[in-house]
């Protein structure tokens, strides 16, 4: 049976993430997962696909507090807790625009401005902000935080050993699971047999899929150096391509889950329903 060996959380969409040995449930996600994001002054979202220096950057979660930090660079906390009073800004994520976002303040924006070389600001999630999920599997009331199109993904080991396989025969240097950032990883199943799981169970939680992830430039970046190479894309171009659009290369898969509260462990069993 399949069974959860990693769980992960990215407290800031597009920095470094963070294992944890458990992950709570809420209507956007694994609580703390994606619930700040670095904008541009015209509130455009930012990334590694564009910045990959962001993979520099440390986020950490404590009680009530986000702390980002990177080598030589000290380091900045903001508190997580939404607040009424924090101006707000509109941001934009893709065919999302107008999100109302609260904004973190000055010293945040200075630390981030100085180290990315770039003006920009760090907002958060707060009560008046509402993003619809826009997947064709999603219904009525699934919602996302900052996440590009989905609330969560999944991959198995079984696949990355895989991948690797064909990157070693291409001459190429194997990569590790952080490069595809999932948010649950899974043993004890066939290499992409994740793709075919259209429902499945954890615990008391339910997920849906919402089809496999289409992988960008970002899978190219070394997580610990922000460097770039050509893999994992060259080899996945050569067997994981999209048979509706050649242009796309597919590793994971997006879920939603349908249970909107509930914890995951590691260690706890998947069961397909």
């Amino acid at each position: 049976m399949p069974h959860v060996t990693g769980l992960f959380i990215y407290p800031v969409k597009s920095l470094r993430g963070c294992p944890v040995a458990s992950a709570e449930l809420d209507a956007l996600g694994f609580v703390g997962d994606r619930r700040f994001l670095i904008v541009d002054p015209a509130g455009k979202f930012l990334t590694q696909r564009t910045v990959p220096r962001l993979a520099l950057i440390t986020a950490q979660l404590s009680p009530g507090t986000l702390t980002l930090s990177a080598n030589g660079a000290g380091n900045v906390s903001v508190p997580t807790a939404p607040d009424p009073a924090a101006p707000l800004r509109t941001v934009t994520i893709w065919k999302h625009e107008g999100l109302p976002a609260e904004d973190c303040g000055d010293p945040a924006s200075a630390w981030l401005s100085v180290f990315l070389g770039l003006p920009c600001h760090l907002v958060r999630i707060g009560k008046k902000f509402s993003r619809q999920n826009l997947k064709p599997a999603a219904q009525p009331g699934d919602q996302l935080a900052f996440a590009d199109a989905c609330p969560l993904l999944v991959i198995s080991e079984a696949s990355l050993a895989t991948l690797n396989d064909r990157i070693l025969e291409n001459q190429g240097e194997p990569v590790p699971m952080n490069r595809f950032r999932p948010n649950l990883v899974v043993e004890g199943c066939d290499a992409f047999a994740e793709d075919t799981w259209t429902r499945f169970r954890i615990g008391d939680v339910i997920f849906r899929s919402a089809g496999k992830s289409d992988r960008c430039i970002v899978t190219t970046t070394d997580q610990l150096t922000g460097e770039r190479g050509k893999e994992p894309l060259k080899t996945l171009a050569t067997f994981r391509r999209g048979p509706a659009d050649p242009t796309a290369v597919y590793f994971g898969v997006n879920l939603i889950h349908e249970t909107k509260q509930g914890t995951l462990h590691v260690g706890d069993k998947l069961e397909l329903l």
